[in-house]
């Protein structure tokens, strides 16, 4: 399956108010959960895994734009 394919699955998803709204709102707490992670860790790797974590959980935040082809 294509790149192509994959982001055609994901319309429904992404173009459905309540859906989207309740997805974003799942992602907003995830993130939450990692800043307090980071804000509380004694562990640089755990820090830096943090914040990947907040890196891809924001871009998932984007998936919106990125399948209805928005740049």
């Amino acid at each position: 399956m294509t790149d192509k394919q994959v982001l055609q699955q994901l319309k429904p998803l992404v173009n459905n108010p309540n859906l989207i709204n309740s997805f974003t709102t799942y992602l907003d707490t995830l993130i939450q959960a990692q800043y307090k992670i980071m804000e509380q860790s004694n562990d640089i790797i755990t820090v830096h895994r943090s914040q990947g974590a907040v890196a891809t959980l924001k871009r998932l935040k984007l998936i919106r734009d990125e399948v209805n082809g928005k740049e």
